[in-house]
Order: C-alpha cells, then sequence, then structure tokens
C-alpha cells in the first residue's frame, strides 16, 4: 500500500524464549476489579456493569527500556496488573467462548497521572489524560498460555527500590479473565493483538525520577524498569 506518510511503526511485545513478537492492537483495561482497590479509591464496585477504558497500542514500553517520566502530572503512580494477550476475537462472547482467546500471559503497569485523574473524576469527565498517555503501558515479554496457566493462587507483586508495594492473588480479582473478556465482547469485537490488563490490587502509590521497579506474576514472568 502506497501512503502519503511514512506508515506508523507497528508496537509489538516480545515473546519469551522466540524470535518472533507479538504485534499490539489495541489495549483495553479494567477498573476496580480488585476490591482493596477499589476501597482505597474511594469507590463503589459494580461488577454487573464494569468499567472499561482504553490505552493507544503504542503506549506500550517494551524490551528494557526507561520509562519517561510524563509531562502534566506531579503524581504519577503505579499500578500492576496481569496482561492477558488475545490471539483470536468475537463478538457477544459466552465466558466459555471468551477463554479461548487467550494466546498468552505478562505482567505490565498502568501507569495513571492521578491528580489529572482527580481534576477528571470532579468533573465528570473522561479519564483519557491520565489513561491514555505516552509510554503509559511499560509490559513484560509475553509467555503463550501453551506454556503456563495462572491459577487463582497465582500471585501479583509490584516492589519499588526494593520494598513491596504491591502484593495479592488473582485469586482476587472480582471478574476472573472469562469474565473480564466477555463483557469487553459485548462492547468491542476483540480481535487478535488485543491486550487486555485485568485490574490492580491495593497498594497503589506514586513513582518519581530515579526509581526502580520490579512487577511479577509469580510462576510466569517478571521484568523490571526504571523511571528516567
Amino acid at each position: 500500500m502506497n501512503t502519503v506518510i511514512p506508515s506508523p511503526a507497528q508496537p509489538s511485545l516480545p515473546v519469551a524464549g522466540r524470535s518472533e513478537r507479538f504485534p499490539v492492537r489495541r489495549i483495553f483495561c479494567i477498573g476496580r476489579n480488585y476490591a482493596d482497590h477499589a476501597k482505597e479509591m474511594g469507590a463503589t464496585v459494580d461488577m454487573s456493569n464494569p468499567m472499561f477504558f482504553t490505552k493507544p497500542a503504542d503506549a506500550v514500553v517494551t524490551d528494557g527500556a526507561d520509562v519517561p517520566y510524563p509531562s502534566a502530572t506531579n503524581d504519577l503512580h503505579h499500578e500492576v496488573e496481569m496482561v492477558v494477550a488475545l490471539g483470536a476475537g468475537g463478538s457477544d462472547l459466552s465466558e466459555d467462548e471468551a477463554a479461548t482467546l487467550v494466546w498468552g500471559y505478562g505482567v505490565g503497569l498502568d501507569l495513571t497521572r492521578r491528580d489529572l485523574q482527580a481534576q477528571a473524576k470532579a468533573k465528570g469527565a473522561p479519564w483519557d489524560v491520565a489513561k491514555g498517555f505516552d509510554h503509559s503501558a511499560p509490559v513484560s515479554a509475553l509467555v503463550p498460555a501453551s506454556e503456563v496457566t495462572p491459577t487463582k493462587a497465582t500471585r501479583i507483586t509490584l516492589e519499588v527500590n526494593g520494598v513491596v508495594r504491591q502484593d495479592a492473588t488473582l485469586g482476587d480479582m472480582l471478574l476472573d479473565v472469562p469474565a473480564i473478556l466477555s463483557h469487553l465482547s459485548r462492547l468491542f469485537e476483540l480481535k487478535a493483538g488485543d491486550l487486555v490488563f485485568t485490574g490492580t490490587p491495593a497498594g497503589v502509590s506514586a513513582i518519581v525520577r530515579g526509581d526502580h521497579f520490579r512487577a511479577t506474576l509469580e510462576g510466569v514472568t517478571t521484568f523490571e524498569g526504571r523511571v528516567s
């Protein structure tokens, strides 16, 4: 295809143990999927009508690159999350159907400009500038679902400068992966290449320039990075 400007680069993630990469189409996120996190944010939860938002595909930060501290904020927060990568898609899916879409798993950070989010909440405005900014989605290498299956007992943790800040199990999620994907498929046509951030446990807090973080999805993957 001839284009009038150079085609943008395709965002992608590494795959553990492989030279091939996973192309990223869209990034979906669910909010308030851990009760303790919803409580610490002073939010009520209605899981019959879960809250979703998106990030641009090129918000991913991969391959050990530093995470640049974003503009327009003095209160950048970390939110560690299991990330699900889809190898197929569909619409209006049952939970059993949705479970078959999963290609692989990773761990990532849903970085949030908390001060801008608070301003948006106060005005009843969208969260786009608080959630969907450049470099707001650092993500690990993906591990294929054929090689690993996280369980309710799988721990997800985040350390900042060697101190544990977030620590929970996937069983603490209010909606599990099939339920999340089923709900999403009623709102969007899911497709191969989509990433889904599955929610963060309690313990979110500020991260600043020079901080080193280590995110772990137990038995699946770990990745480290630095805020620059």
